[in-house]
């Protein structure tokens, strides 16, 4: 949990120190008032990174550098420093020792509750197939830098593309290097979705009052143990269309996430309230998985998505609220406080 926060130079923040509470910490004020930068800082000193922004893009304009400082319940310390000088450097301080990159073993589990998540029903596969990945950064050691990997290749194999049909010398070592982490992230992905399909039912069915079967399905191209193969076999067989594209048609860049709604696909049936209720449960198994996995409970951000939500999915919210260190921006702080029977931190901010 974190005490307290200095941001120095970030977005908005010149430099403004915040204190915390370990309970539920209710960030009010209008729009534009830095409720959403403030709750960006926390998520980037916990992970690393932005959801919303590249790292130049936190750096106050015309300043040089930007830099956040906590102290944890704990009594522990972290810093988190971007210098433009003039190329774009980041450090991370944690507690006395200074680190290029923030591994696993160094980060602090965090679940970000946004608006945009609550499109993840109805928006394109990307989103899903972001939101299974990410869950997977915060719970297996290695995957950020599997991920990262595949995307290079990936980005080497479309370059060579565009410049036309390269021959099979020049593209066979990218298709082998793609074919085998793909096989690496489709496995995770299936591992993870078959983990939460085995939670989501009786999830669901509490949160909505329903009796309506759910089930998550990853939907992979082809079966998990001959993935590689069969998707090495199908990078040469497609070569010269994909060179007609400009672009790689396979993979796990290609595939989604399906929701199931009594055996239908929910992104196509399901109204807005069960889409909502359904987000709202995949929330809550996040929370649970981050918690299992890490074996520390996970900071909850929640960026202006409380009031998106109506009175029975907010008390089923705050229902599952009470063991973590919660962060809810809000331009009405009563519609949450109401919501609250313990004392809620409120941390007013100005136009």
């Amino acid at each position: 949990m974190i005490a307290d926060l200095r941001l120095q130079n970030f977005r908005s923040y010149t430099d403004d120190l915040f204190e915390f509470e370990p309970g539920v910490n209710i960030v009010v004020g209008p729009n534009a008032s830095g409720k959403t930068n403030l709750l960006e800082s926390l998520l980037v000193l916990a992970r690393g990174s932005s959801y919303r922004a590249k790292d130049a893009e936190l750096i106050q304009f015309d300043k040089p550098w930007a830099r956040l400082d906590a102290h944890l319940q704990t009594g522990n310390e972290r810093a988190f420093k971007l210098v433009q000088d003039p190329i774009l450097s980041k450090t991370y301080e944690i507690d006395g020792k200074t680190y290029k990159r923030l591994t696993l073993t160094h980060s602090l589990p965090v679940v970000l509750f946004e608006p945009n998540h609550l499109l993840l029903l109805s928006g394109p596969p990307d989103g899903r197939r972001a939101y299974l990945d990410d869950l997977l950064e915060q719970t297996i050691t290695g995957y950020g830098t599997l991920r990262r990997q595949y995307r290079r290749t990936l980005s080497q194999r479309n370059a060579l593309l565009k410049h036309g049909a390269p021959n099979h010398t020049k593209l066979f070592p990218w298709n082998v290097r793609l074919s085998q982490l793909a096989g690496q992230i489709v496995r995770y992905r299936h591992q993870l979705a078959e983990q939460m399909n085995g939670k989501i039912g009786e999830l669901y069915k509490s949160l909505s009052h329903t009796k309506t079967e759910t089930g998550l399905l990853y939907d992979a191209r082809w079966p998990i143990d001959a993935y590689e193969s069969s998707l090495l076999k199908k990078l040469e067989a497609n070569a010269a269309i994909d060179a007609e594209r400009g672009f790689t048609s396979y993979g796990p860049h290609r595939e989604d996430l399906l929701v199931l709604f009594d055996g239908h696909p929910a992104q196509e049936t399901a109204s807005r309230g069960e889409a909502r209720t359904l987000v709202l449960g995949l929330k809550v198994l996040e929370l649970e998985i981050v918690k299992e996995s890490r074996d520390t409970t996970p900071l909850l951000l929640l960026d202006d998505v409380f009031s998106e939500l109506d009175g029975g999915r907010r008390k089923a919210l705050t229902s599952y609220l009470r063991d973590y260190q919660t962060f809810i921006t809000t331009t009405d702080a009563d519609v949450v406080i109401q919501n609250f029977t313990e004392t809620a931190h409120i941390i007013p901010l100005g136009s």
